[in-house]
């Protein structure tokens, strides 16, 4: 067998396009065949293998990059709830009530679930998960702020009897103490955009950052599991405080970066940027990568594939320019400080969701009009903001809708005028 092996053939991969109208497509086969196509020789590459024709060239280019999870290594997917309409609301009074109702509800199992709409799923018990939730006597401390979509942060109810997968694991580390995370998906389907990033300071569900593909959650910093762990690592020749949280970063990845830039690692928040930096200016840097519009465009193939990946560059004005630009997005995506030149909404009325429309500016309005009912609209947005996705979403649209036949409250004006701010000031740097 040894033997047949060695005298084994790889297939040659020919690869033709085919382009135009379906009569042109039809004219062109009933008159070729396999003989007179214009072939492309294809090299088929590890790890895809892919039958389509790629840039070599940019591809290794590309892949002279860190792979995130190479550079955070602790890393996992969101959480998956299987009954988000049970788990998730608004209002943490509402999401005590259902947990008191599926913790003391006397009902059988069956019509338990009938009652508050819960679907069984394979693998879920409902008697356990009863039983495990009537152990607990304050359901308040499970009520979790959670980034639900990009700037719509809800509030979960987090317990295993009810969230299908909390992924504890990785969500410890989100509530351990503060924190910054980075959500995005591994590869995105063909013909669709890469906008699948977001940072965050909270838990997030598997579709937080993405309308289809699974989201990841990259946590900064790693907290022990209780306050007596004790353990010493090395990063980069530096040793931490036993029992402190300690940075999600590859060792590999910070020796690379100090000896490119010179600087010195330090272990814990910022550093100068001149003498030394620190993790949260390698999130900084790698969160201006990811929305740099050239890195997107550029490499846009390889990221529908697998994980994106972190160029990194021996230029010390670059580095810090980039880590100054990526930190205004991530404050500005934690939405930490208050923005000017928000949009206007002066007309009063119901201030009800009815239905949500756009009209831009010249139809019928001096400036773009983002409508919630017939009277009332916010006014003063472009078509770039009203039309900038994150991860699938139409961010502008999206947090409206899903608050359609709810009334907006003070605060919900002034969130949404505020997310309209942020986006205006992201698309400026993202084009700088």
């Amino acid at each position: 067998m040894a033997n047949l092996w060695s005298f084994r053939q790889y297939a040659t991969v020919h690869h033709a396009h085919l382009w135009g109208t379906r009569e042109t497509k039809y004219n062109i086969l009933s008159n070729n065949d396999i003989s007179t196509t214009q072939w492309t020789t294809l090299a088929p590459r590890s790890p895809f293998y892919l039958f389509t024709p790629q840039d070599i060239d940019l591809q290794v280019e590309y892949e002279q990059g860190w792979k995130i999870t190479e550079l955070m290594p602790i890393n996992g997917v969101g959480i998956t709830t299987a009954r988000d309409h049970i788990v998730i609301d608004y209002e943490e009074i509402t999401l005590i009530e259902r947990a008191k109702q599926f913790r003391d509800s006397s009902a059988t199992d069956t019509d338990l679930c009938q009652q508050m709409d819960i679907p069984l799923k394979k693998g879920w018990s409902v008697s356990k998960a009863r039983k495990l939730i009537r152990a607990e006597t304050d359901l308040r401390q499970f009520v979790k702020p959670i980034m639900y979509r990009p700037f719509d942060e809800r509030l979960i109810f987090y317990h295993d009897s009810l969230v299908w997968r909390t992924v504890k694991q990785i969500m410890h580390h989100m509530q351990a103490g503060k924190n910054l995370g980075l959500s995005t998906t591994r590869s995105i389907e063909i013909g669709r955009g890469w906008e699948h990033v977001f940072c965050t300071s909270d838990l997030i569900q598997h579709h937080t950052v993405s309308i289809k593909e699974v989201n990841y959650l990259f946590p900064l910093y790693i907290y022990p599991e209780n306050n007596n762990e004790v353990g010493l690592f090395d990063l980069g020749g530096i040793t931490n405080v036993p029992g402190s949280r300690r940075p999600n970063l590859a060792s590999e990845f910070t020796t690379e970066l100090t000896k490119k830039t010179t600087l010195k690692f330090v272990l814990d928040g910022k550093g100068d940027l001149y003498d030394t930096f620190g993790p949260e200016d390698v999130f900084s840097y790698i969160y201006a990568i990811f929305h740099s519009r050239n890195y997107r465009s550029r490499y846009a193939a390889e990221l529908k594939k697998d994980f994106p990946r972190v160029p990194l560059t021996s230029r010390n004005s670059l580095f810090r320019t980039l880590c100054s630009l990526g930190n205004n997005l991530v404050t500005l995506h934690l939405m930490e400080k208050k923005l000017s030149g928000t949009p206007g909404f002066n007309i009063s009325g119901s201030d009800a969701i009815e239905a949500v429309c756009y009209t831009e500016p010249g139809q019928d309005a001096e400036q773009g009009r983002v409508w919630i009912n017939k009277e009332q609209y916010f006014e003063g947005i472009s078509p770039e903001v009203w039309n900038f996705y994150i991860g699938g979403y139409q961010v502008c649209h999206k947090w409206l809708k899903d608050r359609k036949g709810r009334t907006l409250e003070y605060d919900d004006i002034n969130h949404y005028q505020q997310i309209v701010a942020v986006l205006a000031e992201t698309i400026r740097l993202m084009t700088e």
